[in-house]
């Protein structure tokens, strides 16, 4: 069976300080929660802070993006061997706010995926539909297309080591949902892709976390499914209380 996988993603938001008062409550909170991953991924600079705060807690630590060389002459590049040192565990990878600001592509992500995986570290892979391209009929060829292309090359046991999440762009930060039927049916054609791409075995054991304006009350809803393996959470893992909810209503 997948163990569900919550995670936290900060974005551009929090200081040192308090990225480390957050946490410090959100232990707390969660202490007694079993049966669920939980990761919080901080911006950059609190990655140290908050990875010494979480230590022998049962919250893991993330980043929210990486650069795939080793080293040399990236200005403002982070590389996965720092992200290593500070004890991250998962790198989110291909987020939507990557591609659209930021010109992220299919082959770009690739690159960032094989280099975390060869420094040990965990993937978590976004992707996703606009609102046009849902309302004309595209979604399910646009993520087909990313997953496809993302992954291209990756052995069976590579592709377990990662986590999709599949975030509808138009679900994002803007309060609305996918229903958990939209979400169920867009997982379900994610696992077909790659038992088509792997094998029956990977498509099952590959965790698929759904991500858009998820909060404490439409959770348990999207948890019911039988594809939906956790969730990214955005806004309502600024707050530990609204994210510890989140947490506990995750345990299927």
């Amino acid at each position: 069976m997948r163990t569900p996988i919550i995670v936290g993603n900060w974005k551009m938001n929090k200081t040192v300080g308090e990225a480390v008062n957050l946490v410090s409550e959100l232990k707390s909170l969660i202490a007694d929660v079993s049966g669920v991953e939980v990761a919080v991924a901080p911006p950059f600079t609190a990655l140290v802070a908050v990875g010494r705060e979480i230590g022998g807690s049962n919250i893991q630590l993330s980043a929210q993006d990486v650069f795939w060389e080793k080293e040399g002459a990236f200005t403002g590049a982070i590389s996965v061997s720092m992200l290593k040192d500070t004890g991250c565990r998962f790198v989110i990878l291909g987020h939507s706010e990557r591609r659209q600001v930021f010109g992220e592509t299919d082959a770009s992500v690739g690159k960032k995926i094989r280099a975390v995986l060869a420094e040990g570290l965990q993937p978590i892979v976004c992707v996703g539909e606009s609102l046009e391209q849902r309302e004309s009929g595209k979604a399910f060829s646009v993520v087909e297309t990313q997953i496809r292309g993302c992954l291209k090359g990756l052995s069976p046991t590579e592709m377990e080591a990662i986590t999709i999440a599949y975030e509808p762009v138009w679900a994002i930060g803007t309060g609305r949902t996918a229903t958990p039927l939209q979400a169920e049916e867009m997982h379900q054609k994610i696992r077909n892709v790659l038992k088509e791409v792997f094998s029956q075995d990977t498509a099952i054991n590959v965790r698929i976390q759904y991500g858009g304006s998820v909060n404490a009350e439409n959770i348990r809803d999207l948890m019911e499914q039988s594809d939906i393996d956790g969730a990214l959470v955005g806004g309502a893992s600024l707050k530990a209380v609204s994210f510890s909810r989140i947490v506990k209503f995750s345990q299927k």
